[in-house]
């Protein structure tokens, strides 16, 4: 290769280097010499995404990325073993919070992998979950993702429980949904081959990706929703939620339910669909709003 060949490279090099000494004053400036740098093909699109993850971790809070209370999935203190069993089962989430007589009150962390003792041991007539529970970590919603990531790597916890002003719970953090806005989509135990678009869970449950366009989608279900204004089932979910959902929140499209499993800030990645029971009430099509 000649010097006029690798003349770009060199440039943006040259002036990463006057940028570590301090002539780049702002983060504008910083991000727009590394989107030159993706240009010139100096650093890839995937490492440049990853980079703009990190600077924007340093500026978001908690508070933007939680699972709010509502949406938590949570064990009772004082719940017999087979009701959490049912609980960990359906959710397939290795860590819950426990909640005491006061279901705004979280007493612990459950690990999943706790209850296995129990049954190599014989003791589920004996079990009390309290006797088993980690643990909780309080944390403010206001705390920087930046300072809370670095406090997972220290103390090897992997959820926290955000508390508002008032000290009342809000909602938890996990150090999964901390890393996604890095890395991006973490693969977990909802996902299905790149090749396909719905698959069948379990009798009854589907997951289904966003990006199912909605002809395949009525193809599947049986269903005829509109395509006319929007080409996926993600973009047909967003509209009927009506602002940017979160994982767990749910929505009922004529005769199913959507469960949001993954979502980023700016769109949906993974849906859990189920047909809806009678008697709960429809929400209208998106074309016809």
């Amino acid at each position: 290769m000649n010097d006029n060949d690798d003349s770009p490279r060199r440039g943006w090099l040259e002036r990463l280097g006057h940028a570590l000494k301090g002539e780049l004053k702002t983060r504008e400036q910083l991000l727009e010499a590394l989107h030159e740098a993706a240009r010139n093909h100096v650093i890839d699109n995937d490492a440049l995404a990853m980079i703009e993850g990190v600077l924007g971790v340093s500026e978001m809070q908690v508070r933007e990325i939680m699972i709010p209370r509502s949406q938590m999935v949570v064990v009772e203190r004082d719940a017999d073993l087979r009701d959490i069993l049912r609980i960990v089962v359906d959710s397939a989430h290795s860590r819950f919070p426990a909640v005491g007589e006061n279901r705004d009150e979280v007493v612990g962390i459950l690990l999943a992998k706790d209850l296995l003792p129990l049954f190599l041991h014989d003791d589920e007539q004996r079990f009390k979950l309290r006797d088993i529970l980690r643990p909780a970590v309080f944390i403010p919603e206001s705390k920087r993702l930046n300072v809370l990531l670095k406090e997972f790597r220290a103390s090897r916890n992997h959820m926290a429980i955000v508390v508002d002003e008032y000290g009342g719970v809000a909602g938890l953090v996990t150090i999964e949904d901390v890393l996604e806005q890095i890395v991006g989509e973490i693969e977990d135990e909802h996902d299905i081959a790149d090749d396909v678009y719905i698959f069948e869970h379990r009798n009854g449950e589907y997951i289904v990706k966003a990006m199912t366009p909605i002809e395949d989608f009525n193809e599947h279900f049986g269903t005829d929703y509109s395509d006319e204004e929007f080409d996926t089932i993600g973009g047909l979910v967003m509209h009927a939620f009506a602002h940017m959902p979160k994982r767990g929140e749910t929505v009922r499209i004529g005769d199913f339910l959507f469960k949001v499993l993954r979502a980023s800030n700016r769109r949906i990645h993974l849906l859990q669909v189920t047909r809806a029971p009678e008697e709960a009430a429809p929400v209208e099509q998106a074309a016809e709003g």
